[in-house]
């Protein structure tokens, strides 16, 4: 039996913890990847804080699948104790709330920097060890893990380090989603769930763009998560941490709408797929 569970940035329903769950509980998913909430950035969070988010969210059957963290978007020229640092309380925030998993990146415009790239994601790697978190590398526009070639060069050169894959993000740098599907299949650990038409740019719900995310579907071997990562409509998670213009292809009346209507999508492919919602996951 095959099985998929499904997770979210809930933050793109609302800024508020008790909007999120909301949204999370209205649509049946039981992870959240936490990224903003109630107007702070997860790292920024005290343990204090960390520790009620935690308590509130078990009361409402709810789990953090992931640290959604900005870690990684910054220059690498930047001092890496300041790195350290941020990674180290992340690491402390999740073991409060009870996820393993922290989502990273791999330094803006550092191209021409690799050895040190790999260096500090060494380094980053052998840290979150010490909390017993994985890190996790998101692939990303206008950082060195932005192509398929250069992430594969992280996968080899970086043992120890987790891989999440985003459709949109590969199609934004050019790269095509048949490419970067055959490049990754069964190297991935899980996914975000992101679609772009490639021609205008525009964020459109799960199968509406050119990510073939049907297609992942349908051929993953192993049971896998998926974060909803929509990106329909303009929240302020995002504006707190990017500072590029996203373009939408639908306009939606609330926040709560685009989230919904993401949703729908996803769970739509997954029936396409031959997957049958059970409890809180799909299976087949």
């Amino acid at each position: 039996m095959l099985k998929v569970k499904l997770c979210a940035f809930s933050d793109e329903a609302s800024s508020a913890l008790e909007g999120q769950i909301a949204a999370l509980k209205r649509n049946n998913i039981p992870y959240m990847e936490m990224r903003t909430v109630n107007g702070k950035n997860v790292t920024t969070l005290t343990l204090d804080e960390a520790k009620e988010i935690r308590e509130i969210m078990d009361k409402n059957g709810l789990a953090v699948w992931s640290i959604g963290s900005p870690i990684g978007k910054s220059h690498i020229d930047d001092p890496f104790e300041k790195t350290e640092e941020l990674l180290r309380h992340t690491c402390e925030i999740a073991n409060v709330l009870d996820t393993n998993k922290i989502r990273m990146f791999s330094f803006f415009k550092a191209y021409e920097k690799r050895d040190e790239v790999i260096s500090r994601l060494k380094k980053m790697v052998a840290i979150a060890k010490e909390y017993n978190v994985g890190l996790y590398h998101e692939n990303e526009k206008d950082i060195y893990g932005d192509t398929a070639a250069r992430v594969v060069d992280i996968m080899d050169n970086v043992p120890g380090l987790y891989h999440i894959y985003d459709p949109a993000n590969y199609l934004q740098c050019g790269e095509k989603a048949d490419d970067t599907q055959r490049i990754f299949a069964g190297k991935i650990d899980y996914y975000h769930v992101k679609d772009v038409i490639v021609e205008s740019g525009s964020l459109v719900p799960a199968g509406v763009g050119d990510g073939k995310i049907g297609n992942i579907l349908k051929t993953i071997t192993s049971d896998k998560t998926f974060t909803l990562e929509p990106h329909l409509s303009i929240f302020e998670g995002y504006s707190l941490i990017d500072k590029t213009v996203m373009k939408h292809e639908y306009e939606f009346a609330t926040a709560d709408e685009a989230f919904d209507t993401a949703v729908k999508a996803m769970k739509g492919l997954l029936k396409d797929a031959g997957f049958e919602e059970v409890g809180d996951e799909f299976v087949k």
